[in-house]
């Protein structure tokens, strides 16, 4: 059985079909890479697998279940999402990464927070650090951090290296890799870049609402 499953999944918005017919499966730990032209539908398919829309049509279930069987706050806590241009927000690093634990109201884990601070290259002094002061790509790991204090099981990442240097992506992609590789998440993740296209190890190509390849397992 597949953690998710897509059948037919289909969305429209008035008089625009964004998505038709969308047939896809992914396994638990799976790394699937999306790409496509813009405006083909990624980031609808996307937000449609995190329960932040909802398809119009067709059947998507999360680990055997039909996704309107799930709280939608339980359900976000296991599968998490991440946006191009990440939002901090409060006051300091330790204000986001502290988050995680407020809403579960469970104890912050501090010592886990700096030791996720030293491996993406952050000192532990960086944890009291104003937001204001981090840099593009100091934002993003900490945008990045912020999703897995509490690990999810399935992090989709909308271009979160869009826009970064070379330096700042080889950082999050290491982090992204630890995550699957290591912390066992499921990853599906969109991008335009060329060689993380290259690099994927499942390639789905949305064109036009439609999955024209990678679909089939």
């Amino acid at each position: 059985m597949s953690l998710i499953s897509l059948k037919g999944v289909s969305y429209r918005s008035g008089d625009e079909q964004i998505l038709n017919g969308i047939d896809l499966d992914i396994e638990a730990q799976e790394w699937v890479t999306i790409a496509g032209p813009s405006g083909g539908g990624k980031s609808t398919l996307v937000r449609i697998i995190a329960s932040l829309l909802s398809k119009t049509a067709g059947k998507l279930t999360f680990d055997g279940q039909p996704i309107e069987s799930y709280d939608p706050i339980a359900y976000r806590r296991r599968v998490s999402y991440s946006v191009q241009q990440p939002t901090l927000f409060g006051q300091t690093v330790r204000d986001n990464l502290s988050f995680p634990y407020q809403i579960r109201q469970l104890p912050f884990d501090q010592q886990r927070a700096i030791d996720a601070l030293e491996y993406v290259g952050l000192a532990a002094s960086d944890l009291d650090k104003p937001v204001i002061d981090l840099s593009g790509g100091q934002r993003q790991r900490v945008a990045l951090l912020r999703n897995v204090m509490i690990y999810p099981e399935v992090l989709i990442l909308d271009e979160v290296t869009a826009g970064l240097d070379a330096e700042n992506k080889s950082f999050v992609w290491q982090m992204i890799r630890h995550f699957n590789q290591e912390d066992k998440l499921t990853i599906i993740a969109i991008t335009h870049d060329q060689s993380e296209i290259d690099d994927a190890q499942r390639l789905v190509m949305v064109e036009n609402g439609r999955i024209v390849a990678g679909g089939a397992q």
